[in-house]
């Protein structure tokens, strides 16, 4: 069926996600980067196509789309299938922690289960503490660490890659959120070019393996590789975050690392380490938490 024959059959944005869902199906699409079903993922790209906002009341789906407005939909879903780019770089948005951020492909797409503990202030971690300084390190779009500044009002917040890419959206993200003032983007190979120290350090590093990135859905590969791949058991930036973390936190500061399934690896390579691993009611694993203490004593 061509896409004039689709446009004269299909008419409100319900329409069009029920045959999104469909060629979604049919086209064996891989859903992992801000959702996790065909549903969801029809729906933000058919919103996208007509400018209506992801919180929208359900009755909308039932209004009818212009012919402009079909031809787009048609067009993110024709790219969406034949080059599996995720839905969050055809729309330049993703969620995290219910804040909106800019994306492309320069950096990889939120979907860390950090949000569950930076919605909770990372307690017990913390222990009531309000951090004066917090670094996301290895930050991406910046999410992370935008998302602890909202967290954390009163906090200065550095946001580090290595990557100057990333760090461009970062900053598009810092504009974003109105947050020049608190929140700084920093160039940074791990902790090479940093200077201070913090209260709270949380990162989410590259951290694929080897074996993990040779089997990714086509998806993944949409992503920059500089943001997964880490070596051959997945712990290349780990380590260095261990090795250096100690000396750029503050006295009862506290680490938050997220490795993914690279986390046995990490307990097999520092069986001394009191690593304590989290769990999460939204899902995700391979997160730990460790004090500066803790590494002191331990490394």
């Amino acid at each position: 069926m061509d896409q004039q024959q689709l446009c004269q059959q299909l008419h409100t944005l319900r329409d069009f996600v029920r045959w999104g869902m469909s060629e979604f199906a049919r086209g064996g699409l891989f859903f992992g980067h801000g959702t996790d079903n065909a549903y969801d993922e029809a729906l933000r790209l058919v919103l996208h196509a007509a400018d209506i906002p992801i919180d929208s009341p359900p009755h909308l789906l039932d209004a009818r789309l212009c012919n402009s407005e079909k031809t787009a939909v048609l067009a993110l879903f024709q790219r969406r299938i034949a080059e599996r780019v995720p839905a969050a770089y055809l729309t330049h948005e993703a969620w995290f922690c219910d804040l909106s951020f800019y994306v492309d492909e320069r950096v990889l797409v939120p979907r860390s289960p950090i949000a569950e503990l930076i919605e909770n202030g990372f307690e017990p971690w913390l222990s009531g503490i309000e951090p004066g300084r917090i670094l996301d390190l290895c930050t991406g779009s910046g999410c992370i660490g935008i998302a602890c500044a909202y967290a954390f009002p009163d906090a200065e917040v550095d946001l580090a890659d290595i990557s100057r890419d990333a760090l461009n959206v970062a900053d598009i993200n810092i504009a974003r959120h109105e947050l020049q003032g608190r929140v700084t983007s920093r160039l940074a190979d791990v902790f090479e070019g940093l200077d201070g120290h913090y209260d709270l350090i949380v990162s989410n590093p590259p951290y694929v393996d080897e074996e993990d990135l040779a089997s990714m859905p086509e998806e993944y590969r949409r992503e920059p590789a500089l943001g997964l791949a880490a070596g051959a058991d997945g712990l290349d930036i780990a380590h260095r975050i261990l090795a250096g973390a100690a000396e750029h936190l503050n006295p009862g500061g506290v680490l938050v690392v997220e490795v993914g399934n690279s986390g046995p690896a990490l307990d097999a390579a520092y069986p001394q380490l009191p690593l304590t691993w989290l769990e999460f009611e939204r899902g995700g694993h391979g997160v730990f938490v460790l004090s500066r203490e803790q590494l002191l004593e331990s490394l």
